[in-house]
């Protein structure tokens, strides 16, 4: 027989047989074996535009944004040693090239201590500059000798718009450099603070925002700070699609003060008002705004003739000046003159519509600082 001998065709024949006799799971094990390498990678090509735009944000911005954890006293009474244990952690970014720290004021709010870690991994320890409760903010500074990161670009809020996209960059639950997206859901919004402080002018945001993200940044889609992320409405303690966020106008009125003072100096008239007194007063004479107690002296509004409420030799209330308007917008209760006062600087002039003697009129008032004496 010419060719293949019978022996050679036999043997790989009975061992197919054996294999598909043995089942074919054997089989397919075998089979895998054989082809069992790296698959070929299919090409991506280039990120859609959306993509490598929020790519971009994120690499030129999370270089200045930080993490913070706090101290506190360890009070315990199972141990005779004082010494500091953590409070919690928050986020802050870069202010400007002198090691300036923004955050929330709930972030440092009690601490003993406050640690800052930059994206680099550095860690320095830093010092509380100033603080304003009413706004959630808080300024600290760290001492960078080499390498400091930069300070954010600064944008506006007076002109953001609901549907914007917002970008939030912190560290939630302590993971650094987290970043989320969203939308600017709402603008103007109230939220009361844990010791029921009312914080105005809120920006709310449906970018996910959870414990640890506070005192960050919320940027705009040009790589702008629009915002400090202060807040969450939950339930749970985690979000539920409800962030707030402090307006960066806001932010850049009152860090400069609190670098340069340590504090906050609201502009003021000098009055001294109640909104439960201005209630009764006012439902009688049918009208709304705020009455005016007393003015102080030597202050704004008594340099600009300001007539408080008095009483006659009759023992009868003679109302005083009630304020209605500040520059054409209402002004319905106190909250709403200091809210509306908070947008100015110290000596900008405003107009105050006031109603006096059964007529309105206007009145300009030079917006004074700190009163005599408190300085």
């Amino acid at each position: 027989m010419h060719g293949i001998p019978l022996s050679r065709w036999l043997f790989p024949t009975a061992v197919l047989l054996l294999l598909l006799l043995a089942g074919r799971p054997w089989l397919e094990h075998w089979l895998i074996t054989l082809s069992a390498e790296p698959r070929a990678v299919t090409a991506r090509g280039d990120l859609a535009r959306d993509e490598a735009a929020t790519v971009e944000i994120f690499e030129a911005v999370s270089p200045s944004v930080v993490s913070i954890t706090t101290t506190e006293p360890d009070n315990s009474p199972w141990t005779r040693n004082p010494h500091e244990v953590r409070r919690g952690t928050g986020s802050g970014f870069v202010w400007d090239e002198l090691g300036h720290i923004v955050t929330n004021f709930h972030v440092v709010d009690k601490a003993t201590s406050a640690r800052v870690r930059l994206a680099d991994q550095r860690r320095f320890r830093a010092e509380l500059i100033g603080a304003s409760p009413a706004h959630d903010l808080a300024v600290l500074r760290i001492d960078v000798p080499i390498s400091r990161p930069r300070p954010l670009p600064i944008g506006t809020s007076a002109d953001l718009r609901v549907g914007q996209k917002v970008f939030a960059i912190g560290n939630p639950f302590g993971l650094d450099s987290s970043l989320t997206t969203g939308i600017v859901s709402a603008l103007d919004r109230t939220i009361y603070s844990e010791d029921g402080m009312e914080i105005r002018r809120l920006i709310q945001t449906d970018a996910a925002i959870n414990p640890g993200n506070s005192g960050g940044p919320l940027i705009d889609s040009a790589g702008r700070l629009i915002g400090v992320n202060t807040a969450i409405y939950s339930s749970t303690g985690g979000f539920s699609g409800i962030g707030f966020a402090v307006p960066v106008d806001i932010v850049n009125r009152v860090v400069p003060q609190l670098v340069a003072l340590g504090r906050y100096v609201r502009p003021r008239i000098g009055i001294v008002a109640d909104d439960e007194a201005s209630r009764i007063v006012l439902t009688r004479l049918g009208i709304a705004g705020v009455l005016i107690l007393r003015v102080e002296p030597q202050s704004p509004g008594a340099r600009a003739g300001l007539v408080p409420t008095r009483l006659n030799a009759a023992g009868e209330v003679i109302p005083g000046d009630v304020i209605q308007s500040v520059d054409g917008e209402t002004v319905a209760r106190m909250s709403d003159l200091i809210d509306l006062l908070d947008h100015y600087e110290i000596g900008d002039e405003v107009m105050l519509g006031i109603f006096r003697n059964g007529a309105v009129e206007v009145v300009a008032v030079t917006l004074g600082g700190q009163p005599p004496g408190l300085d």
